[in-house]
Parts: structure tokens; C-alpha cells; sequence
């Protein structure tokens, strides 16, 4: 087992490995701007480093100064958690070839899947399902003839991107190539790529995704799906396990198009594939090589502590379970509580005030606020997400509300009224099974 590991990230996902390491004796570093000497994780960490002023540039996306911690303070391994170097190969390859384990995937893997095309090609081969689409990127001498051949309405994509970013749906003909021209500058702009490729765009689709753990020798296993399908400009909201309403004969097939996937590339680590669901089919659409935000609903439904295995295969132990143990009991719901304003979403920095965090049977809080700190402005408004679990979805369901009216942030504003007085009040959400545009509607954002 890896003695001690670095975390090079930060906020509550840094605190979530933290207490994962820490509960299988493995000793942990803290890395941290300048803005961030007062986080949680870094009170409670065995050792902490400050790598830099508060840009993530200069800090959490500075791949020496991360690699530094790891040498001073002789970690063996370094965590990257998800967002800033999670899926970046470059920093996969510059920790292994320092010397150090990554926590994680190979780089080789992060850069197949990292690129849409050549991950979406990697699936065909693997049969798992996809989108119709373009036969790799699309060109202006290309892009009319394969809209036509696919069937508009099209979306034209980014190849190396994501969070929702380099996306553009085309509904006519002539709109195709001032479409295509737009979004390969805001791809070459956001990503230092201006590949795009080219989709038929599901008018009604739902997101449902599958967790998968690789032990990086050819072996791997599912832990179920999620339905992320609550999204406000494609930034997932409220996620739950299992996706309701979907038949099991659909679920056993995907389940086992993924795993043969992983086998082939040899996956190490968790990941997460992503799909479109509509109309009793999975359409592939990309592949998160981290740990996702919303991990912890397949952990209360399958009781695999997902970070403590991505250690164990980092470690060369391999995974702790097998296909067969793994049994889905029961539905997690995840209320991602972010620091903005519920009407303007606009992000709402500042000072706790007080913090009081909800509890009761089947609830949890992956939070590192506490009474007094100071929200800094320069990253991600993520400040905490509420997990309730229950025997059933409308028991996890009653869970949510309950701990939505127990959770108090005081001094900064947050977006619980979206989640308590709207989301959980909707009978599109209660019923289960809404597409990825139903809250922009209900929001009256589309």
C-alpha cells in the first residue's frame, strides 16, 4: 500500500480523499494556494505545501510545483481528484516518469478518451453504442454532406472538449458551415484544438452514466449507472443512482459493452462512461477518466468505497470486489450546494457565517465549509453536495427535503432554494426519468 500521497486538488473533494487515505493509514500531503491556507483538508493533513499564488495557473494547473510537493516531502503517490490535471496526460505522464504513482489512469488511456473522436472510434470497436455521427472530424469541404447523411438537427462538437463548452446545434441546412466555422475558433480558443466532429442531436435525451473500476491488467467491474440528467447549461445539478425507468435488459447490455471496453484498454482506475439515453438506447458520448462529483450515489447504493479503491489498484493490490459482489440496494439522491445566487447563478463569494450541516438516517454531507471560513472567488462555486439515501427513491426522495430544510449557510448565498422550493417540488423530477432540458424549462432558461 502507498505510504503517503499527495492531493492535488482542493475544496471538498480534497477532504473526501483525505478521510479516505486516512482511514487506510496512509499518510497525506496538502497542496494549496495562496487563497486556500484555511481550507479543511489542509488543517487536517499530515503535512501541507503551498505551491503558489491564488490563479489555478499558478497553482493547482502548475504541474512542477505539484511534483515538488511529492519530492519534499517524499510522497510516493499524488491524487489529482477531479477538474484542474485530472484528465491531463501530460501531468499522468510527468508524475510517473517523476517517479511517482499516479492515482489514476495511464496517460495513454487519458488521451484516447480525452479526444472525442479517437474515444468515440475506441468505443465502435469495443461495440459499445454511439451516436450517429461523422467517420472522425469534420471539414468545411466535409461538413453539408455529412449532416445531410446523418439527418439534421446536427451538433457540431469540439474534440478535446467539455464542461459543456465548443458545442453547436444546427437545425437547417445553410446553417451548417458558419456553425462549423464558429465553433471550431471557440474550440481552437478554449481548447488549443480546433478539431470538431459532427452528431445527430436527440431532441429528448436523458444522461445516464456507468461507473467502472479497472485494476489495469485487463480486469474491470460496473457499479451501476446514475441518471445526471438535471443540468443547467450542461452543468449537472442533482444526480441519482440508479437511473429510474430503465429496463433492465438495457442496463445489462450497456453494463457489459463498457466492461469490454476497459478489458480491451486495459483500464486502471475509476472512470465513468457517459451516455445519451432516448427511447431504450445508450448513445456513448464520452469518458470521464477520474472520479466523478457525483460518486457518492453509487457508493451508498452499491457500499464500495470508490476513492479507497482507486488506492488499492494504485497500490498494485488490485480491486477489493468482484462482479458478483456487487448488489444495487436501495436509490441515492445528490444535491450539488453551490455559493451563487438561485435567480442569477452568478457566483456569491464571502464569509460563513455559520454552518450547520443536516443529518438523519441515509444522509451525508461531502462538504469542507465550516463556521467562519471564507468562500475565495477564484474557483469553481462547488461548496458542498447532500447525499440522501433510502430503500426507495421516494423515501431518498423525502430524505432530500428533510435534509434541505435541516442544512444552514449563513453569511454567503447558495443555491438550496433552487434545489428545496423547486427541484423537489417539481412532479417531472418526483416522477422520475426527466430529459437533460427539463429544468431549463422549468427554469424558463430555454
Amino acid at each position: 500500500m502507498l505510504d503517503k500521497v499527495v492531493i492535488a486538488n482542493r475544496g471538498e473533494i480534497a477532504l473526501r480523499i483525505l478521510r479516505a487515505c486516512k482511514e487506510m493509514g496512509i499518510k497525506t500531503v496538502a497542496v494549496y494556494s495562496k487563497a486556500d491556507r484555511d481550507l479543511l483538508h489542509v488543517r487536517l493533513a499530515d503535512q501541507a505545501v503551498c505551491i503558489g499564488p491564488a490563479a489555478s495557473k499558478d497553482s493547482y494547473l502548475n504541474i512542477p510545483a505539484l511534483i515538488s510537493a511529492a519530492e519534499v516531502t517524499d510522497a510516493q503517490g499524488i491524487h489529482p481528484g477531479y477538474g484542474f490535471l485530472a484528465e491531463n496526460a501530460d501531468f499522468a505522464e510527468a508524475v510517473e516518469k517523476s517517479g511517482f504513482t499516479f492515482i489514476g489512469p495511464r496517460a495513454e488511456s487519458i488521451r484516447l478518451m480525452g479526444n472525442k473522436v479517437s474515444a468515440i472510434e475506441a468505443m465502435k470497436k469495443a461495440g459499445v453504442p454511439t451516436v450517429p455521427g461523422s467517420d472522425g472530424p469534420v471539414t468545411e469541404e466535409t461538413a453539408v454532406a455529412v449532416a445531410k447523411r446523418i439527418g439534421l438537427p446536427v451538433i457540431i462538437k469540439a474534440a478535446s472538449g467539455g464542461g459543456g463548452r465548443g458545442m453547436r446545434v444546427v437545425h437547417q441546412e445553410s446553417e451548417v458551415l458558419s456553425a462549423l466555422s464558429i465553433t471550431r475558433s471557440e474550440a481552437g480558443a478554449a481548447f488549443g484544438d480546433d478539431t470538431v466532429y459532427m452528431e445527430k442531436f436527440l431532441q429528448h435525451p436523458r444522461h445516464v452514466e456507468i461507473q467502472v473500476i479497472g485494476d489495469g491488467e485487463g480486469k474491470a467491474i460496473h457499479l451501476g449507472d446514475r441518471d445526471c440528467s438535471l443540468q443547467r447549461r450542461h452543468q449537472k445539478v442533482v444526480e441519482e443512482a440508479p437511473a429510474p425507468g430503465i429496463p433492465e435488459h438495457s442496463r445489462q447490455a450497456v453494463y457489459a459493452a463498457c466492461i469490454k471496453a476497459c478489458e480491451l484498454m486495459k483500464y486502471r482506475g475509476a472512470g465513468t462512461f457517459e451516455f445519451l439515453y432516448e427511447d431504450e438506447n445508450f448513445y456513448f458520448i464520452e469518458m470521464n477518466t477520474r472520479v466523478q462529483v457525483e460518486h457518492p450515489v453509487t457508493e451508498m447504493i452499491t457500499g464500495v468505497d470508490i476513492i479507497q479503491e482507486q488506492l488499492r489498484v494504485a497500490s498494485g493490490l488490485g480491486l477489493s470486489v468482484t462482479q458478483d459482489d456487487i448488489v444495487i440496494r436501495g436509490h441515492a439522491i445528490e444535491c450539488r450546494i453551490n455559493a451563487e445566487d438561485p435567480k442569477t447563478f452568478m457566483p456569491c463569494p464571502g464569509k460563513v457565517n455559520y454552518y450547520h450541516a443536516p443529518g438523519g438516517p441515509g444522509i451525508r454531507m461531502d462538504s469542507h465549509l465550516y463556521s467562519g471560513y471564507s468562500v475565495p472567488p477564484n474557483y469553481d462555486s462547488l461548496i458542498g453536495k447532500l447525499i440522501a439515501f433510502g430503500p426507495t427513491r421516494e423515501i431518498a426522495l423525502q430524505r432530500t427535503r428533510n435534509a434541505l430544510d435541516e442544512i444552514v449557510i449563513d453569511g454567503i448565498r447558495s443555491n438550496i432554494a433552487l434545489h428545496r422550493d423547486v427541484i423537489l417540488k417539481d412532479p417531472g423530477f418526483i416522477a422520475g426519468g426527466v430529459d437533460i432540458h427539463h429544468l431549463e424549462k422549468k427554469l424558463g432558461l430555454s
